[in-house]
C-alpha cells in the first residue's frame, strides 16, 4: 500500500488491544472487553434466562446467584425441614441464600452487622425467623441460635468470613470466631465457610467430630453451570453508562451494600 500511495487508516488489532481498559473500568474480571454491540463468550458460561426475570436482576443476580446455590445445594445438601444460619444476611450474597433456602422450606436465622441491615432483614417477605443483630454488645450469637433452636444448633452454617485474631480491623470486629460457630451447629451440621485463611486446631476438629459435622470452603469465584430460578437480588436502580466510572470508585471503597448494574 505504501508503494502505491493509498490513503490507510490503522487500526490495532490482535496484541496490541491486548489488556487495555476503558476509562478504568473493567468488566467483571474479563480480559474482553463488555461495552460493545457483540461479545466473544465460551458456550460453557452461558445460562438461559427465566422469562419473569429482567435483564437489570439477572446481571446483577449471577455471581451472588451461583455462590448461594453452590453454598447450599452442592455443599450444604440442604433439605425442608433444616435450620440454617446465614452471617451477614444484608450482603447480596446473604440475601440470596436467604430467598433460596425459603423456597426449598428452610427455617432462615440470619445475623444483622447494623441497625439497618436487622431493619432491612426484618422487612425480607417471606420473613426471617430470627434476626440476631451482632452489632448490639448485648446480643450472643450462640445463646440466641441455641434458644432458637431449643438448645440442638443449627443444621448449616453459610459464613461472610471468619474473625481469626483479637485484634482485627474494624471491619472484621462483628464476624464470629470459628470456636462460636463450631459451639452452634448441631449434629450432623454443615458449615460453608468463605475464610480461605481458617485453621482448626486439634480441639476444633475433635468438636466437629464429635457431632459428625463437615466443613466446606466456597470460593469466592465459584463458576458453574445452574438451572436455579428463584431469588430476586437486591440491587441499586441501573446506573447509566455516563455515571459508570463514579459508580465503579464507590464499589471499590466498599461505599454500597448492593450490587450495582450498568445499564446502556
Amino acid at each position: 500500500m505504501d508503494d502505491l500511495k493509498l490513503q490507510t487508516d490503522l487500526v490495532p488489532v490482535g496484541r496490541e488491544v491486548v489488556g487495555i481498559v476503558l476509562q478504568g473500568i473493567l468488566p467483571l474480571d474479563t480480559e474482553m472487553s463488555g461495552l460493545c454491540d457483540a461479545v466473544v463468550i465460551n458456550e460453557h458460561h452461558l445460562v438461559q434466562k427465566p422469562e419473569k426475570l429482567s435483564w437489570v436482576e439477572a446481571a446483577g443476580a449471577i455471581r451472588d446467584g451461583l455462590r448461594a446455590y453452590t453454598a447450599l445445594h452442592t455443599l450444604a445438601r440442604m433439605a425442608s425441614g433444616h435450620t440454617l444460619l446465614v452471617l451477614d444476611g444484608a450482603s447480596p450474597l446473604g440475601v440470596l441464600a436467604i430467598q433460596l433456602a425459603h423456597y426449598h422450606g428452610v427455617k432462615v436465622l440470619a445475623s444483622a452487622l447494623s441497625s439497618e441491615d436487622q431493619k432491612f432483614l426484618e422487612e425480607l417477605r417471606p420473613s426471617v425467623a430470627r434476626v440476631i443483630g451482632v452489632w448490639d454488645a448485648k446480643v450472643d450469637l450462640v445463646d440466641s441460635c441455641l434458644e432458637e433452636t431449643g438448645g440442638l444448633g443449627v443444621d448449616i452454617v453459610m459464613d461472610s468470613g471468619v474473625r481469626l485474631h483479637e485484634e482485627e480491623p474494624e471491619a472484621r470486629r462483628l464476624l464470629p470466631y470459628k470456636h462460636d460457630i463450631i459451639t452452634l451447629l448441631g449434629v450432623g451440621g454443615h458449615w460453608v465457610t468463605t475464610e480461605q485463611n481458617l485453621q482448626l486446631d486439634p480441639p476444633d476438629s475433635r468438636s466437629l467430630f464429635l457431632k459428625a459435622a463437615s466443613l466446606s470452603f466456597l470460593n469466592e469465584e465459584v463458576w458453574g453451570a445452574s438451572s436455579a430460578r428463584q431469588g430476586r437480588p437486591q440491587l441499586e436502580d441501573p446506573v447509566p453508562l455516563y455515571d459508570a466510572i463514579v459508580s465503579m470508585e464507590m464499589v471499590q471503597k466498599k461505599q454500597v451494600r448492593k450490587r450495582l448494574v450498568i445499564q446502556l
